[in-house]
């Protein structure tokens, strides 16, 4: 391994900073059997900027009794920060693929 880094220092500037922790935002956790890869920085910091860190916890992240609707009578809701929102969220279901359903949904 060292040998290719020094080969590919040769060729490219580059820097070897040891092992990973954190990689575009997905924390990466070494185990005996491999890597385990956590979003739980990204939950938190997306939970934080949404004004839902105090929500609880669900089985379904979607109602399972209603349809979605376009216009259900509640007030109109910024459209770019509902795209980001859901843009977040589909780079979540990356390592949390239990809420890729409701997510598709939603786009």
């Amino acid at each position: 391994m060292a040998q290719i880094i020094h080969q590919l220092g040769d060729m490219f500037s580059l820097k070897d900073m040891g092992p990973f922790h954190f990689f575009l935002g997905v924390e990466v956790i070494p185990t005996r059997t491999g890597l385990f890869l956590s979003q739980h920085k990204y939950i938190r910091e997306l939970l934080a900027n949404t004004f839902m860190s105090g929500a609880k916890d669900v089985s379904t992240p979607l109602s399972t009794t209603k349809s979605l609707q376009l216009v259900d009578g509640s007030a109109a809701v910024d459209s770019s920060e509902f795209r980001s929102i859901i843009g977040r969220l589909q780079y979540l279901s990356l390592t949390r693929p239990d809420i890729s359903f409701a997510v598709n949904k939603l786009s």
